[in-house]
């Protein structure tokens, strides 16, 4: 299933080319500098456990099995280095790196909106213990075909001018791509929500 396609809209989007929004270098420092003495402190422990007086194979497998989620984050860094987020303009789709897998969204199946801090997020801003001055500003990217959606902030990625710069690409994608854009119902997720969404965007 598709939406309809806004083709004045459309010939206004980049034609080719892969824009790459990185992961904020303090985020990627952080987990770095934490991950590295805990893998260390993980081997050893198996290690211990393997080999030492009290050997204890359930012990060690617990240990290396922190040791490899550790290494794995730590792996990650330099993915998200790289990129958290790309739009790919070549292959018109929405590229996110979530945990440890690659998701793609078709532009024909975007959709993006401002987003919200979940309750945790909403008490430490309002607290002011978040640690940050400014304002954080939420994106939602999603697919309007699955049933999970994907947020990122000011805060994930290398700037905040990269955030809006994202923001910018995300709208004008879904506004190009689905005639009712932005404004469709977020948890539109069937056929019949879809076309109420549409009907009602093309009532306006």
């Amino acid at each position: 299933m598709s939406s309809p396609i806004n083709e004045e809209k459309v010939s206004k989007l980049p034609k080719d080319g892969v824009h790459c929004f990185a992961a904020n270098s303090k985020q990627i420092n952080t987990r770095r500098i934490i991950t590295i003495p805990l893998m260390v402190a993980f081997i050893a422990l198996t290690c211990f456990f393997l080999f030492g007086e009290n050997q204890s194979i359930p012990l060690a497998a617990i240990a290396g099995i922190a040791c490899v989620i550790t290494l794995l984050v730590f792996i990650q860094t330099f993915l998200i280095a790289k990129y958290r987020i790309a739009v790919d303009y070549n292959e018109k789709k929405i590229v996110l790196r979530y945990r440890y897998s690659l998701i793609t969204i078709p532009f024909e199946n975007f959709d993006a909106r401002d987003g919200e801090p979940d309750r945790a997020e909403a008490l430490l801003e309002s607290s002011g213990l978040s640690g940050s001055k400014e304002k954080v500003y939420y994106l939602v990217l999603d697919n309007v075909l699955d049933d999970a959606c994907y947020q990122t902030t000011t805060k994930d990625l290398a700037s905040r001018e990269d955030f809006f710069k994202l923001k910018e690409e995300a709208f004008a994608i879904a506004e190009a791509y689905a005639a009712a854009g932005a404004k469709i119902a977020f948890n539109c997720r069937g056929q019949k929500h879809m076309d109420e969404a549409l009907a009602a965007y093309a009532a306006k």
